[in-house]
């Protein structure tokens, strides 16, 4: 008789304990950045606060031109022009557009080539960032300022310069100066790439009071020397001033505010226009001649 083996029974018997299956780190979800305009967006956010945190920034690109309107603007403010413009509107426009180039210049040449000086652009290459989202970043904010100036001055010189104008106007006011600081970023660019890092404050410095006095933001160009006046039809900034009195006041009271005689409207914006380009191309072309030369 043939039996069954029989298996050993195993009731009462420790079983030996399974070996733990290893499982593969979950990798952390990526934190949602809404592509390039998230990072824009940003951008600018941190920009605001870095500069609003900045007590010298506020003062020099924001208080100076208020400062500047409560000591000329105020005082002659009531005082009319031939055509019957006030005087504290007129001290607006020059003293607002003398704040939009100031700061475009000091912004965009010695910020950026401070930045430049640090390696943070080297920086940015390195990594995913984006380097045009900074640079327009920069330039967002740039405006965000542009407009602060002419809400701060504009209000002042609403509120004690008895300046009035109408909402389109006051509009129209604003988006040239925001357009303005964005079309003289191009020389601030050009500044921070063809100066040295430390010496951008010094070049800016050099070539701004230069710029100012000769567009007749502090006088007119008819109590100056007669090469400011002869320099003046040059310059893009005098021409920017042009087309900002040209927008609130008639041709007779800005020949007779900034001394000069009025050109067509369209001489203005190319002379603007032409040297945003140009000075674009300018700091395009010494901007990648140093990433050439770092690379080599």
């Amino acid at each position: 008789m043939t039996t069954t083996p029989r298996t050993p029974a195993t009731h009462g018997t420790a079983r030996p304990a399974a070996a733990p299956v290893a499982r593969a780190p979950r990798a952390a979800a990526p934190r949602p950045t809404g592509g390039r305009a998230g990072l824009l967006a940003a951008t600018v956010v941190v920009d605001l606060r870095s500069s609003f945190r900045n007590a010298e920034f506020a003062v020099g690109a924001v208080a100076v031109p208020v400062l500047l309107y409560a000591m000329f603007g105020l005082p002659n403010a009531s005082s009319q022009l031939p055509g019957g413009t006030r005087v504290g509107l007129a001290m607006l426009v020059s003293l607002t557009a003398y704040g939009v180039v100031s700061l475009a210049l000091f912004t965009f040449g010695e910020n950026v080539a401070k930045d430049r000086g640090r390696g943070w652009f080297r920086t940015l290459r390195a990594t995913p960032f984006p380097t045009g989202v900074y640079l327009a970043g920069t330039s967002l904010t740039a405006a965000v300022h542009a407009l602060l100036i002419v809400l701060s001055t504009g209000l002042l010189a609403a509120l004690a310069g008895g300046v009035r104008l109408d909402v389109g106007e006051w509009a129209a006011f604003a988006a040239l100066m925001t357009a303005g600081v964005l079309l003289f970023s191009t020389l601030g660019f050009a500044i921070a790439y063809l100066a040295r890092p430390r010496a951008a404050t010094v070049v800016a410095n050099l070539l701004f009071l230069p710029l100012a006095f000769a567009s007749g933001f502090f006088m007119p160009l008819s109590e100056l020397p007669d090469v400011m006046g002869d320099i003046a039809p040059y310059l893009p900034t005098f021409h920017f001033g042009q087309l900002a009195y040209r927008l609130v006041m008639p041709d007779a009271d800005v020949a007779a505010f900034t001394g000069a005689a009025t050109q067509p409207v369209g001489v203005h914006v190319a002379w603007v226009l032409g040297s945003a380009v140009l000075l674009g191309a300018v700091a395009l072309l010494a901007a990648r001649r140093e990433a050439v030369t770092r690379r080599g």
